[in-house]
């Protein structure tokens, strides 16, 4: 069958439409069978991976590529950000500084580590050394942004013109190991240790009981996205200047932080003033952001492109994910403790490590419903995998490629 020679493009609103649908079948599967339940696998995994395997046999059958318009799937990730930044207390950041030390000190070897093996897998089946970095670092700490940002330069300059589609095959099957692996993880780490939530007196993610079992009206919904966009646009206007000067920032971050400025200075000056840090209201809107953005980003994935440049990548990706769960297994949680929050952020590092910062926050969060909150763990990995990965990963790529 002749392929077409263009695509079918689902419009931005048709994407956020569907990205509900397959969230509420990833609902209905979990409740039905527990596994996915005990093992904590995010229902907007569950539903976006049967999507895209759904796409992908559309795929096959047509020869028509699918592709989703997603402006709103990235508008949602900066209002998820946001919300975690306005639950955020700075009391609870100070007590956590240790533990975003050490992890910013594991995030440094682990990134030399990823590209050692990276460079292994590209020695035993012949490729350019170059070839490992793209295996390493670039694509899966890195993940896609990274990939697009390099690939050319390596492609040019160091004999490796599959650096594009290797890369983004790699990033990809990184993104699906992720999602998979992180519930399982802090499961285990959780249950061998008989580990229990510290934070008794806050509900998941640092809401208090009461609060989460107070009704969501509309007042509380309208504070809670007005905060929220507060923080957002505080967000746009700082992104702008940090940008002009030459400092790369997703968007998410400054409106991260916006959100904790906002959330540890307006209560104070204004004792009396409702604020909805905390409250099921921005609950509700963090969850719907996170999930919806999640689903989307996995029912997106064109599988059969995967399935066209598999073998050597595959066996790579399984070495890199062996030595992820190793690296959370003996070095991340120990050194963090071996507590409730060490358990929770090793679910987080599988995301940063193999996937995504979303990736992360959706697995953390599918933990933290199973077992209790750890609120510390939603404002540690975020700071690492925003300010700081890039950073490292910028040296240990230009280390390696020999730049």
């Amino acid at each position: 069958m002749t392929e077409p020679s263009h695509p079918l493009v689902a419009p931005d609103f048709l994407t956020l439409t569907l990205g509900i649908v397959v969230y509420l079948v990833g609902v209905l599967l979990t409740r039905r069978y527990a596994f996915l339940r005990d093992y904590n696998i995010p229902e907007p995994v569950t539903g976006g991976f049967l999507a895209a395997l759904a796409i992908w046999a559309f795929h096959a059958a047509t020869g028509a590529d699918l592709v989703f318009e997603m402006a709103t799937r990235d508008r949602l990730l900066v209002i998820f950000f946001a919300t975690v930044g306005v639950n955020a207390r700075l009391s609870n950041l100070l007590a956590g500084g240790k533990a975003l030390i050490i992890l910013c000190v594991l995030t440094v070897i682990f990134v030399f580590l990823q590209n050692g093996v990276g460079m292994l897998g590209a020695s035993l089946f012949g490729l350019p050394s170059a070839a490992g970095v793209i295996m390493g670092s670039v694509a899966l700490v890195g993940g896609h942004g990274t990939t697009i940002a390099w690939a050319p330069a390596i492609a040019a300059e160091h004999g490796f013109p599959a650096a594009l589609e290797a890369g983004t095959a790699v990033a990809t099957l990184g993104l699906i190991v992720a999602s998979l692996l992180g519930g399982p993880i802090a499961k285990f780490l959780i249950e061998r240790g008989k580990l229990i939530a510290e934070a008794r007196e806050a509900g998941r993610n640092g809401i208090a009981p009461e609060a989460d079992a107070a009704p969501i009206d509309k007042l509380g919904i309208m504070q809670a996205l007005l905060v929220v966009n507060i923080a957002v646009i505080l967000g746009y206007l700082v992104h702008g200047p940090l940008t002009a000067t030459g400092v790369k920032l997703p968007l998410f971050v400054p409106c991260l932080i916006m959100g904790i400025v906002l959330s540890n200075s307006i209560p104070l000056i204004f004792p009396k003033l409702p604020w909805p840090a905390r409250s099921p209201s921005l609950s509700l809107i963090s969850d719907y952001a996170l999930s919806i953005f999640l689903a989307i980003s996995l029912m997106s994935m064109q599988l059969w492109t995967l399935a066209e440049i598999a073998g050597p990548l595959l066996v790579v990706v399984a070495m890199q994910a062996v030595l992820a769960v190793a690296f959370i297994l003996l070095a991340i949680f120990p050194l963090l403790g071996r507590t409730y929050q060490a358990a929770v952020l090793s679910a987080g590092f599988t995301g940063l490590s193999l996937g995504a910062t979303p990736t992360a926050i959706a697995s953390m969060t599918a933990v933290t419903k199973h077992y209790g909150p750890s609120p510390n763990a939603f404002i540690i990995l975020p700071l690492v995998s925003a300010f700081f990965v890039d950073l490292v990963n910028v040296v240990a790529i230009t280390i390696f490629l020999g730049r």
